[in-house]
């Protein structure tokens, strides 16, 4: 069986889109669970929402704990195992770590599918891993109805060097490092809407690393920064903005959107992940009187492996978006931080 004929989008229940289980009902589930008894070497935990686990193990040294796994976006097996791999370093790299071993995380219909399209998957995020210099070191398998991939992800980072979404300060200036629109042009892929060409520029927005991005960041004053994933911009951005009690302004056409995806959410492609995203921001987040839904769409688009958001200090941000630019991560200035409006977001 040649792998590049199978459609594997079509293989998920009801063409599952991937997407996390949605922020109102994952909140939901968290308050139903014993609160933990406060541990000091707990350096981040599930208090802030943030992108990964930080436990202290000395002055010196800290480990970050991640984990991500999803169905096919796309249809390619080498490209949804390199896309699996590159959102889940993601996590790390979004909290000033170094990625280090990664374990494997699969699901199978084994007795359906060409055992070579399971090799394609792991070959693909082995691929990205190598990249990204992480050992893989082990992982776990079942059998089930429909394919699902993914990584646990472990690095490390010096206890006082760590980057949380909760440090955003007012005055200061917001990166955005990657496009969005992933969501709408990963639903107008399964519905065959976009050309060979588009596929693989969003394939490629995918699978880069945001390894560069971290990297440059750490030599700038650097207040807070997540990955924007699953619950969109505004979503992650409203999580950034209630862990650092404060407000944000973004405006909307400063943000970097992937060609055509306005396009393709006006032919009908927004995931129900983005609706809900929408949904969920909706009292906090104020939009201008003549913004059209579909903007305000693509804002919440569920994203799968974005770029970093970051809150870098007024007068850094020119220098670190030049540094990004130089280094060919092509990130732009999308807002600022406020002390008005805690916890909420105002799109301009």
């Amino acid at each position: 069986m040649e792998t590049n004929k199978i459609k594997l989008t079509a293989l998920t229940t009801k063409g599952g889109c991937g997407c996390k289980i949605g922020p109102a009902d994952l909140s939901q589930v968290l308050r139903t669970l014993p609160v933990n008894e406060p541990n000091p070497n707990v350096l981040v935990g599930l208090d802030t929402s943030d992108d990964a686990g930080v436990y202290k193990l000395n002055d010196e040294l800290a480990i970050v704990q991640t984990l991500d796994f999803f169905t096919p976006i796309v249809d390619d097996p080498y490209d949804f195992g390199q896309i699996a791999a590159t959102n889940a370093i993601s996590d790390v790299y979004a909290m000033g770590g170094t990625p280090i071993t990664a374990l494997n995380i699969v699901a199978f219909p084994i007795s359906k599918l060409d055992k070579s399209i399971l090799s394609e998957i792991l070959r693909g995020a082995g691929d990205k891993l190598k990249e990204a210099g992480v050992a893989l070191v082990g992982g776990h398998s079942i059998d089930d109805q429909e394919p699902k991939f993914g990584l646990s992800v472990t690095g490390t980072v010096h206890p006082d060097k760590v980057r949380t979404n909760a440090g955003a300060k007012p005055g200061d200036k917001l990166i955005l490092t990657k496009p969005i629109g992933v969501g709408i042009m990963t639903t107008s892929i399964k519905r065959d809407l976009v050309t060979e060409e588009e596929r693989k520029l969003v394939t490629s927005v995918m699978t880069t690393l945001n390894k560069t991005a971290a990297e440059v960041m750490a030599d700038f004053n650097t207040h807070a920064a997540t990955d924007v994933t699953g619950f969109g911009l505004l979503g992650h951005a409203s999580e950034m903005a209630v862990a650092s009690n404060a407000g944000i302004i973004i405006d909307h056409t400063q943000v970097p959107v992937l060609p055509r995806v306005k396009e393709l959410a006006e032919a009908g492609a927004v995931p129900g992940g983005t609706k809900n995203n929408f949904d969920h921001v909706a009292n906090v987040v104020t939009y201008p009187e003549e913004m059209e839904q579909i903007d305000k769409w693509i804002l919440c688009d569920a994203v799968t492996s974005g770029g970093l958001l970051l809150a870098v200090d007024e007068a850094d941000a020119d220098q670190l978006l030049e540094a990004f630019n130089n280094k060919q991560v092509h990130a732009q200035i999308i807002g600022e931080v406020t002390s008005e409006n805690n916890g909420k977001i105002i799109v301009k």
